[in-house]
């Protein structure tokens, strides 16, 4: 119980750590997600006995999937706290099918985008009746103009 609730941490903290250096200190989603997670891979590389077999194994792939959640633009999710539960989410997710999805490329990003995709639904399933701010990008990516 006590790793699931490191990696859960681990998740949130990389989501949201990506975020910021891709927003407020304007590195970019690629060099912000690369540069935090070559770090903690690193870490993890030289010092692979600090922690139990497999949190060294986990930590730095929760990240990474934590990562390209953080890569989200602020035109789409703007909110620390969405941005963090989706990496919740996605460390959830990877948990779960982390055995099923063995020998398959792609399945970090691939549950990364799940999450993301699961947090920016939020608004649809609980608001009513309102035009969303994700409903309103569709819109203009298919319509060329937002309309309320």
């Amino acid at each position: 119980m006590y790793n699931l609730a490191i990696l859960f941490a681990v998740s949130f903290v990389s989501s949201v750590t990506t975020f910021y250096a891709n927003e407020h200190l304007k590195y970019g989603p690629v060099r912000s997600s690369a540069m935090l997670s070559l770090a903690v891979g690193l870490f993890f590389y030289f010092f692979p006995h600090l922690m139990n077999s497999f949190l060294v194994k986990n930590i730095p792939i929760v990240f990474i999937g934590g990562s390209f959640i953080g890569m989200v633009s602020s035109r789409v999710l703007s909110n620390y706290l969405l941005i963090g539960t989706a990496g919740l989410i996605f460390c959830l997710i990877y948990i779960n099918t982390s055995r099923f999805f063995n020998g398959y490329g792609g399945a970090v990003g691939t549950a990364s985008a799940i999450a993301l995709l699961a947090v920016l639904s939020l608004p649809v399933v609980t608001k009513r009746h309102r035009l969303t701010n994700g409903m309103m990008l569709l819109r203009k990516t298919l319509f060329g103009s937002p309309r309320r």
